[in-house]
C-alpha cells in the first residue's frame, strides 16, 4: 500500500540545530509543519560504546513525494556522522490537516 503522507523522525544535538533544519524544511516548502521537542534521552551503541545521550526531536510532517527533499536537506545541514531519519507512514488523519500537508509541500 502507498501512501501519501510521512512523518519524519529525527534527533538532533541541540535546540538550535533542530529549528535549523525545521525553518530550512518549511521555508522550502519540504515540509509542511515541525515540531521540536526538547530533552529527548537516547540510548545506543556508538562505536562499540554505550552512548546516554540527551537529544532534540525533530518530527517533520511531509507527503510522500516531499521526502527525498527533506532527506537531502537534514543530511546537508545535520551535525551527526549518521543522521537519524525515519519516514513512518501515516495511514489516516484529518482530512483537513493532510490536505494542507499536501498544499504545503506542493508550492514552488
Amino acid at each position: 500500500m502507498q501512501y501519501d503522507h510521512v512523518l519524519v523522525l529525527t534527533t538532533c544535538a541541540s535546540e538550535d540545530q533542530a529549528a535549523q533544519i525545521a525553518e530550512a524544511l518549511v521555508t522550502t516548502n519540504a515540509a509542511a509543519c515541525c515540531n521540536i521537542i526538547k530533552d529527548v534521552r537516547s540510548l545506543f551503541i556508538w562505536q562499540g560504546k554505550l552512548e546516554d545521550d540527551r537529544e532534540v526531536l525533530l518530527l517533520t510532517k511531509t507527503t510522500t513525494a516531499s521526502f527525498p527533499k527533506v532527506r537531502d536537506t537534514i543530511l546537508k545541514l545535520h551535525s551527526y556522522d549518521v543522521a537519524e531519519i525515519i519516514a513512518v507512514p501515516i495511514v489516516d488523519g484529518s482530512d483537513d490537516y493532510l490536505r494542507w500537508v499536501k498544499e504545503q509541500t506542493s508550492k514552488k
